[in-house]
């Protein structure tokens, strides 16, 4: 179809993964699995938190607010994603597209602050024990996380709004399985290089400063943890914050790798892949992480496992 630069679209097609016909069934059964384990295994992690009182600590509330923002970011992406591989309209109207960018956006940037306060918690026990429970007191852990979820929104809502200055008349096909920000600034044909560059800027910040944050954090843990004379000393405050560290590389390697590599040489195929493991695969992964590096963890799983089945 060949396209007016004075018609404007009302929506867009989600290519997704449309040209594996042959394998429709087997991935939506494997992502619809995939979907359950997150949502299951994040809604344990809060319930877990929520139930023992030994996990009443301002790691494990972080932990709490992570999986439950996990639980919303697959449910942002995910659902539209099963769906797209048993119907064969893949259409999602302007509105909605924007929608889930908003909520995708907000659910990402929040994502990245709360890392980087499990951070700045990590670094406040390790770096300084003896003011660590007044320094972060419940009053102060409400208040970071308040912060991480307002900014996070704030943010998405500002960059969001931004799109429909816009201009989209054609094509229409959105080469991911989720309305992908990079995606829609290629789409748009009357471009407009200031909103561009301020909605790329916006992006690249709210990535990058909670990273460095967290960069600098761990430089400084580290440097502490090496001043530890005893060996189980230092195992014991490194053990701390190995679960973070994991969860950290895993999250923001993927998102480097996508967007540090020249756009020219990653085929539509590998930047779907790699879409797929911070949007899809990390929040299933994040709470195996912290359950197998976590004895504490463990151990609140072990007895309310022990109490049900006493029960029985």
């Amino acid at each position: 179809m060949q396209w007016k630069n004075e018609t404007s679209i009302t929506k867009f097609i989600l290519l997704g993964f449309g040209n594996l016909n042959e394998f429709q069934i087997l991935l939506f059964v494997l992502f619809l699995v995939m979907y359950v384990l997150t949502v299951a295994g994040n809604l344990l992690m809060i319930a877990l938190v929520a139930y023992d009182q030994h996990l009443h600590t301002p790691m494990y509330f972080f932990l709490g607010n992570l999986s439950f923002l996990e639980t919303c970011y697959t449910s942002v992406i995910s659902p539209r994603l099963l769906a797209g591989f048993l119907v064969e309209d893949r259409t999602i109207f302007f509105r909605d597209s924007i929608t889930q960018l908003f909520f995708f956006g907000a659910s990402a940037s929040i994502e990245c602050f709360l890392l980087a306060v499990m951070a700045y918690d990590r670094y406040l026990a390790i770096c300084n024990p003896l003011s660590y429970k007044v320094m972060m007191n419940f009053r102060v852990c409400l208040l970071l996380v308040s912060a991480s979820w307002i900014t996070g929104f704030s943010v998405s809502a500002l960059v969001v709004g931004m799109v429909p200055q816009l201009n989209f008349c054609g094509p229409n096909e959105i080469n991911n399985f989720f309305c992908d920000m990079v995606e829609l600034l290629k789409l748009s044909c009357a471009k407009s290089p200031l909103t561009e560059m301020i909605i790329l800027v916006c992006c690249s910040l709210i990535a990058l400063i909670p990273f460095l944050f967290i960069i600098v954090s761990y430089v400084l843990i580290l440097s502490a943890i090496q001043r530890i004379a005893s060996f189980a000393g230092r195992q014991k405050a490194f053990s701390t914050c190995a679960s973070h560290l994991l969860v950290v590389s895993l999250y923001y390697g993927t998102i480097i790798i996508m967007h540090m590599a020249p756009s020219a040489d990653l085929s539509p195929g590998f930047h779907k892949t790699l879409s797929l493991m911070y949007t899809v695969a990390t929040p299933m992964f994040n709470p195996i992480i912290y359950s197998l590096k976590n004895q504490e963890v463990k151990g609140a799983f072990r007895k309310v496992m022990m109490q049900n089945l006493g029960m029985i």
